[in-house]
């Protein structure tokens, strides 16, 4: 009974990792990359996503509960996991840590941007607006927290895809692994260019 009700969670985890929280980051990356076309773009598109209809009940629902489900859960993984080197080889156990890592990496991340933006705007600390992330991108340190930031979660994201396609079934094969591998990786280097790409207009208006 346990077993079944691990095995449950952890293919959850791995659907919630996929959806909704990763249709959500591509999301918000696109959403940041309107920024790229100018200040006025980007206040259209992150006003049209604050004034959704049931907005507080999509964000609650749909994002901060899965992710918050995935969190624990992954934590969880993280203390619990063993090498897997028997199961897949040197660059797939590679594949593994770096899972783990930037899990953590991304968790500390997505806690702080959440309060530096979400919160504070709901503290009436702050507007959704252009000048928020220059503001806050301004200064060097957090700029370079936020490049690691968004690559640990693009990675996290594109890898953990790949064990969400193991995980349920669909990648079963030697080789459509190795077609999966070379995709997810094709994901990783798009979504990471879209976010660093705003991050770096936001920091330096180029």
């Amino acid at each position: 009974m346990i077993e079944n009700r691990e095995f449950f969670y952890r293919r959850l985890h791995s659907l919630l990792g996929v959806v909704p929280i990763g249709v959500f980051l591509i999301q918000h990356l696109v959403i940041n990359h309107f920024a790229v076309y100018g200040e006025e773009s980007f206040n259209k598109a992150a006003g049209f996503m604050h004034d959704l209809p049931f907005r507080i009940l999509l964000e609650t629902f749909v994002i901060f509960l899965p992710i918050l489900f995935h969190a624990i859960l992954g934590v969880y993984i993280v203390f619990v996991a063993k090498n897997n080197t028997t199961r897949y080889g040197f660059f797939r156990n590679w594949m593994f840590y770096l899972q783990r890592i930037t899990g953590i990496i991304t968790l500390i991340f997505i806690v702080w941007h959440v309060w530096e933006t979400r919160v504070a705007i709901g503290m009436g600390n702050a507007e959704l607006d252009y000048s928020l992330m220059e503001d806050i991108l301004s200064n060097p340190f957090m700029f370079w927290f936020y490049i690691v930031g968004v690559v640990s979660t693009t990675f996290h994201f594109a890898n953990g895809l790949w064990s969400f396609l193991v995980t349920w079934g669909i990648t079963v094969t030697p080789k459509s692994q190795k077609i999966a591998t070379y995709a997810t990786l094709l994901i990783f280097v798009a979504v990471t260019y879209i976010g660093v790409r705003s991050l770096i207009k936001f920091a330096y208006g180029v």
